[in-house]
């Protein structure tokens, strides 16, 4: 008996090393993957302009929007101008005259036409916000900084014939956004997020598709950008122009001197 006790001892002493070993790699290993989805996220944002994309102060396009019903396109294209300043302000201008506006600013959307400024319709408002709110300016400017966000490198994936890495970030609401990252040029190509409908409570898959960059201002941007819900395309974006830190004038963003502006 005296024999086996140092042998019992010996083996206990094993399996607690053992178990010891094991509890560290886990961690390692998600430190490890944490550090590979920041790196790959990092090389990101320098490609798209790095400081200079995070600092600009606004940014417009304009082109045309082709519409899809059932992945099917409605006839014709529609005309807009759109501008963003970060991180709450939005406007949007339909048409070529320009006479239909929308107004996001804050948590509120509102729209202007030669009948005036209205409310827009809740759906709508909510739809935007929360693509803005899983935009990947937001996912980088807000959800990388906070030390409670997770992130995962999920490894390469094709996309459209390219080469890509994959990485979601995980907020501490736990919202969670997934990036497709060129692997040659560390351009974004795709942002895809999940929400669950509230009345009906089924989950939906927004992408957004960014192909065919420019560099303007010194900023790589997708001229082609294509929308899609659960696995069909509802717009697609054909940008003309494009502008970062643009000296838009006084009064831009007002609301009631727009409507002015419109009514005359």
């Amino acid at each position: 008996m005296r024999r086996i006790w140092p042998a019992l001892l010996g083996l206990a002493a094993a399996i607690v090393m053992t178990a010891s070993v094991a509890a560290q790699t886990v961690p390692d290993a998600g430190q490890k993957n944490a550090e590979q989805a920041r790196a790959a996220l990092e090389t990101m944002v320098k490609a798209m302009g790095g400081q200079a994309w995070l600092e600009a102060k606004n940014q417009m396009r304009e082109g045309h929007i082709a519409a899809f019903f059932q992945g099917q396109p409605d006839p014709g294209t529609t005309q807009y101008y759109e501008f963003h300043q970060w991180p709450d302000h939005d406007r949007i201008e339909y048409t070529k005259h320009r006479d239909v506006l929308q107004f996001y600013l804050g948590r509120e959307g509102w729209e202007v036409t030669y009948r005036g400024k209205k409310p827009l319709d809740k759906d709508l408002v909510e739809e935007y916000l929360r693509r803005r709110d899983h935009s990947i300016e937001t996912a980088v400017k807000v959800w990388m900084k906070d030390a409670n966000t997770i992130l995962v490198y999920e490894g390469q994936h094709m996309a459209e014939r390219h080469l890509a890495v994959q990485v979601t970030l995980i907020s501490p609401q736990n919202e969670a956004v997934t990036i497709l990252i060129d692997a040659q040029t560390h351009l974004p190509l795709s942002r895809s997020f999940e929400w669950r409908d509230p009345e009906y409570h089924d989950k939906n898959t927004d992408i957004e598709e960014y192909d065919d960059y420019h560099v303007v201002d010194g900023l790589p941007t997708p001229f082609t950008i294509t929308r899609l819900k659960n696995g069909e395309m509802v717009r697609q974006y054909f940008v003309e122009h494009a502008g970062f830190n643009q000296n838009l004038p006084d009064g831009f963003w007002d609301m009631n001197a727009a409507t002015q502006k419109v009514k005359k």
